[in-house]
């Protein structure tokens, strides 16, 4: 039996351990997805012959084999359609969305496409043609949107993860209905090359997950600069303090629309953050709302329809009444128009950057309240207004933000609390959301049981480290770093002045020697740890290895494993194979047994 919440650490154990094959966890979700009851939920699910027959073929040393995931139907997959939740948009990729593929080169496996709200142009999950997914702990309630299937999948199990899209809160307000983690990255950290846009200079790709655990692992492999994309950018650490100086709203701005438990968990959840030893710092939120309104009533709404003119002009009639009324309403402004909405922009950043220099990052309800579909349904524009008071402003201000699960109504529906801080503050967030998630008690998805793995909570001065060998994801010493609260920060190749040799030692060892004749690169990850965990990692060490500096094909420098010279004289070259985990692969094709006469 597959426990619920799934998380990577746990599959990734009972894989290791034979307890678990990549295609019985491919099947059983499946088999979920299949007997799901909210039809609304993908528009399209594969073929379970395709799925395990990719599953056959993924290598299970890979740090997610297996791990099936949810894909919404802005992004593409190879062979399945992409709709954007518009039938008459439909058509079908050739090729993988860079973040697809660089998931499936890791072993993740897309379950299929999931609904939208139609263009992703909506935060509440009722504006598709193909229904509109509910919460996963009441049916009358909506899912949130605009990646309504995807958090839905995620919260009621039926994948490991999932990915969505954020412009102003589609990543973030699901999440909050749904009792997951939602990382909406700083812009351009993950790539969209392959993803239909909705306001192309501000969409981000987003992360549905039971854990940020979870998130920052998948982020780390889908992350990259990407030349296709033109808002693409390298990543970077900003690091923020483990009892960080937090901006709350003042009491005049928690708006809840009148939901008193809404309310009440938001101040539960400020408690619990000063329990942490964070220190609460009231805010102006008034310059971050004001930026938040551009969205949707100033002439930046007339990127949604620079996104899609040509179809819009000539389907427009094809579309949802409300999406299409609110892309119409992009032709009443003009460049002049955009120029000044820009210039408003600019000069809410100046106040918004004043505030942020004074505290570490703002924690925020996700969303003041939750309707019901018909609720929603009653008042679309408004309610989906009310919906992004506290996310439409994130990524005008070049921000990152995760949301989190943060209680219970009494009638059983959730709420969550966002932590948003500067670009490339990601993973910082992340060990800070990981904090408060856990010492809230709010689990994840329908379950609402806890992830086993959590990241450590100093995150200010973690050392990275580069492993080629046994200590990579997936292979026989890597418990070695997982048990030392390691967390895998990237896979990624060396620079290209490597050579990889295979030592003559018991077990097999593998030399990573840098060579200035090579041109070679060799595959290995960055996993980074606490400076006492480090420290206890290196005592260990036995000879002939040794912790000198690699380069990484970026040309940043990180302790990584090398070893004594002398240790080459018997080994054997094996550059060749590209890393570690290719040449054993190879070790294992060539050692099947012949059959004797």
């Amino acid at each position: 039996m597959i426990q619920a919440p799934l998380d990577i650490a746990t599959l990734r154990r009972m894989i290791d351990q034979g307890q678990l094959t990549v295609p019985d966890l491919v099947a059983t979700l499946h088999d979920r997805a299949r007997a799901y009851p909210d039809p609304a939920v993908f528009i399209t699910l594969r073929d379970r012959a395709d799925l395990l027959a990719e599953a056959a073929l993924v290598d299970p040393a890979l740090p997610l084999a297996g791990m099936v995931f949810a894909v919404k139907d802005n992004i593409d997959v190879a062979g399945l359609p992409t709709t954007a939740a518009c039938p008459a948009f439909s058509s079908v990729p050739a090729k993988d969305a860079t973040i697809v593929a660089r998931l499936r080169a890791a072993g993740a496996i897309p379950l299929g496409k999931t609904n939208l709200d139609q263009f992703a142009t909506g935060l509440n999950g009722t504006r598709s043609p193909y229904g509109a997914p509910r919460s996963v702990f009441d049916d009358t309630y909506i899912s949130g949107g605009s990646s309504s299937g995807s958090a839905v999948a995620t919260g009621a199990g039926l994948c490991v993860f999932a990915l969505g899209t954020d412009t102003a809160g589609s990543g973030r307000v699901p999440a909050g209905f749904n009792n997951l983690i939602g990382l909406k990255p700083t812009r351009g950290r993950i790539p969209a090359t392959g993803v239909v846009p909705a306001c192309q200079s501000l969409d981000c790709v987003s992360i549905f997950a039971n854990s940020a655990a979870d998130a920052a692992i998948i982020l780390a492999i889908a992350e990259g600069h990407d030349p296709d994309d033109p808002y693409s950018r390298k990543p970077a650490e900003t690091t923020l303090p483990s009892r960080p100086r937090i901006g709350i709203l003042a009491p005049d701005e928690r708006v809840f629309a009148d939901d008193t438990a809404y309310a009440a968990l938001h101040e539960a959840a400020l408690a619990q953050a000063t329990a942490l030893g964070w220190t609460l710092v009231e805010i102006d939120y008034a310059p971050f709302r004001a930026a938040a309104s551009l969205l949707y009533e100033d002439a930046f709404v007339a990127e949604r329809l620079a996104a899609i003119r040509p179809f819009f002009r000539a389907h427009a009639d094809a579309m949802d009444p409300v999406v299409a009324a609110i892309i119409e309403g992009a032709e009443r402004f003009d460049a002049a128009d955009a120029f000044l909405a820009a210039t408003r922009l600019q000069a809410l950043r100046q106040r918004t950057d004043a505030i942020l220099a004074g505290i570490d990052t703002l924690l925020l309800p996700t969303s003041p309240t939750i309707y019901t579909v018909a609720e929603l349904r009653a008042q679309p524009i408004a309610r989906n207004a009310m919906l992004g008071r506290y996310t439409n402003f994130v990524n005008l201000l070049d921000l990152a933000a995760v949301a989190f699960p943060a209680g219970f109504r009494p009638d059983g529906l959730p709420f969550g609390m966002t932590l948003i801080g500067p670009a490339f503050s990601d993973r910082a967030l992340l060990h800070l959301a990981d904090a408060l998630h856990h010492a809230i008690g709010a689990g994840a998805g329908v379950t609402r049981a806890s992830p086993t793995t959590r990241l450590p909570r100093a995150v200010d001065d973690r050392i990275s480290l580069i492993v080629a060998g046994a200590h990579l994801s997936g292979m026989a010493l890597n418990h070695e770093l997982t048990t030392r609260g390691a967390i895998l920060e990237e896979a990624t190749t060396t620079a290209p002045a490597y050579r990889l040799f295979a030592l003559a030692t018991t077990p097999p060892k593998p030399g990573l020697v840098r060579d200035a004749a090579s041109t070679a690169t060799i595959a290995v990850e960055r996993w980074s740890l606490t400076p006492a965990a480090f420290a206890s990692f290196v005592a260990s060490l036995p000879p002939p290895m040794t912790i000198g500096k690699v380069e990484l094909a970026d040309g940043t420098l990180h302790p990584g494993f090398c070893c004594e010279p002398d240790a080459l004289a018997d080994a054997m070259d094996i550059t060749a194979h590209g890393g570690w985990r290719a040449y054993r692969a190879s070790i294992a094709k060539t050692s099947i047994q012949e059959p004797t006469s």
